[in-house]
């Protein structure tokens, strides 16, 4: 559970979900901790060094990911976060445009889709899902259950080149039941 000496939070959105990010720093002591949802995941007491990096990983894939410690002046310092090997801000700009992220209202209940476009994986709050993708006359599509519902992120190119692939999700109605049993 963090403490309440947290001196940076970061949010971090990852195919498999969002990761919160807290990082407690004695100035005193030296102390450092890293929190990860919550769970603590590092803990260094007793530091002499107050500057430096500390490395952990986030999500099911293990991304990298890395605190950095910089003094500004007197006791002041400054926490920055890499995550994949850039800055927070780089990594941000990047699945921007390498991932697609949808949350809809699924039977009530709001669902988190991923699409990562190189690889054209689906992820569902946190889980990866089996897909079929087929090519289709305005493009592709790609399909999946998701709560019973049959859905689809249907690929197509834009009206002008400079709009690139442009990706919708398409929720079906719930899956009939099977008549035929008794």
């Amino acid at each position: 559970m963090p403490c309440g000496d947290a001196v940076a939070v970061w949010d971090v959105a990852l195919s498999d979900g969002v990761y919160r990010v807290e990082f407690a720093h004695g100035t005193t002591t030296g102390k450092r901790v890293v929190y990860v949802n919550g769970t603590e995941v590092i803990r260094k007491d007793w530091m002499f060094k107050l500057v430096g990096t500390e490395s952990f990983r986030l999500g099911a894939a293990g991304t990298k990911a890395a605190v950095h410690i910089q003094a500004v002046g007197g006791f002041a310092y400054q926490y920055s976060l890499d995550v994949g090997g850039k800055s927070l801000q780089k990594f941000i700009d990047h699945r921007a445009k390498t991932t697609k992220t949808w949350v809809v209202q699924v039977d009530g209940k709001d669902c988190r889709v991923v699409l990562e476009k190189d690889t054209m994986d689906v992820w569902c709050n946190g889980q990866k899902v089996e897909t079929t993708g087929q090519f289709v006359d305005d493009g592709t599509e790609t399909r999946f259950t998701l709560g019973g519902h049959s859905c689809c992120i249907k690929a197509t190119g834009g009206a002008k080149k400079k709009n690139g692939v442009q990706h919708s999700l398409l929720l079906g109605p719930p899956a009939e039941p099977d008549q035929n049993q008794n």
